[in-house]
């Protein structure tokens, strides 16, 4: 890919590496192969990522090697000339880090959600070269996002970044972690300084939508991405899933495009048109998941002659469409009319089933 200062005038962070450090002979093989990649790449690798430690929520699942991986990574550092950059989740993880010369972190997203913690991490950086990286908490709150960015600027820290890595959220959704892009946006526009950078293998979850998601964050001018990178995806003990070979995060790369540099107006109106089109990928994934279980109802009520309208449960869906109404009479004129073709062509699709 030709690098050129009007394709990437917004796009400066590129971080790369596996979920977490497994062996030697993985995270070094990693690392080897993203730097013969890296040729291809927009722009060379800002970070190599690697998680030491992992907080997992299941009790026995792999929680990282820990300090023994410090000299792999140092040889990864001398040998490919690539700055480490580990997760922290207290004092004790700095001071190895000092210890090994180790001098960006970043701070995780359950870490985020504890502002005892974050400050703790603070004061054990007090006035230290470290670069930052701070992962938006797991629950959707930009003041509290913005409070642990703050923290770290207040102990010193001139290096700082912001990390959107979508938000935890209960409801049915196509992706791991909800992307709320209402929210770093609203951080950005609360402090346009700090730059922000997107995760989308953490608001995935799933190699296929990666790109779907990178190429949304760049469009909303993310400053960079950090995207999961592992020699053999297939048999990393953990995040298997949104994990990409060296080659597969260059091909990746390569099909992606950076967006020139726009005007604060010509900004916010491609901000709410990225929207939008996100909203328009989700819909389309999420009408076309409705409808596979729409089949899947009609062959049970088949099988056990169950008559195809069901007025108490098409009230129930009327009723879950009108809780977050619009108070707009165009609006209220789609609704109906969107309601009465869905409810139609659900009918439908279960007649044709009950005639094969």
């Amino acid at each position: 890919m030709e690098r050129t200062n009007s394709q990437l005038s917004c796009f400066q962070y590129l971080i790369a590496g596996p979920c977490a450090v497994e062996s030697e002979e993985q995270v070094v093989e990693t690392a080897r192969r993203l730097w013969v990649q890296q040729t291809h790449f927009p722009i060379p690798l800002s970070f190599f990522r690697a998680g030491v430690w992992k907080p997992r929520s299941e009790a026995d699942a792999f929680c990282g090697v820990g300090e023994k991986a410090f000299p792999w990574l140092q040889h990864i550092s001398h040998d490919f000339g690539f700055q480490v950059c580990i997760e922290v989740a207290n004092a004790r993880h700095i001071e190895l880090c000092a210890k090994y010369g180790i001098k960006a972190i970043w701070i995780g997203a359950r870490t985020s959600v504890n502002p005892f913690i974050v400050q703790e991490i603070a004061d054990a950086i007090h006035h230290s070269d470290f670069t930052v990286l701070v992962k938006n908490p797991i629950i959707p709150d930009v003041r509290l996002w913005l409070g642990n960015l703050e923290r770290i600027e207040k102990a010193g820290i001139k290096k700082l970044l912001a990390v959107h890595r979508g938000f935890s959220d209960t409801t049915e959704n196509i992706f791991r972690n909800a992307p709320m892009w209402d929210i770093p946006i609203a951080l950005h526009l609360m402090r346009p300084d700090i730059p922000i950078i997107c995760d989308p293998s953490h608001i995935s979850g799933q190699r296929q939508y990666v790109k779907q998601l990178a190429q949304i964050a760049i469009d909303y001018g993310a400053m960079g991405l950090m995207i999961e990178t592992h020699c053999n995806p297939c048999a990393a003990l953990c995040d298997a899933a949104q994990q990409f070979t060296p080659e597969e995060l260059s091909e990746l790369l390569r099909s992606l495009t950076f967006k020139h540099s726009v005007s604060n107006t010509d900004d916010l109106l491609r901000q709410q048109r990225t929207l939008i089109h996100n909203i328009d990928h989700q819909l389309s994934q999420l009408l076309a998941k409705r409808f596979s279980i729409v089949k899947e109802i009609a062959h049970i009520k088949q099988e056990h002659d169950i008559p195809l309208l069901q007025p108490n449960q098409w009230n129930s869906v009327v009723q879950n469409y009108h809780q977050h109404t619009l108070q707009d009479d165009c609006y209220a004129k789609f609704l109906e009319n969107f309601l009465d073709l869905l409810h139609h062509f659900s009918l439908e699709m279960q007649q044709n089933k009950k005639e094969l």
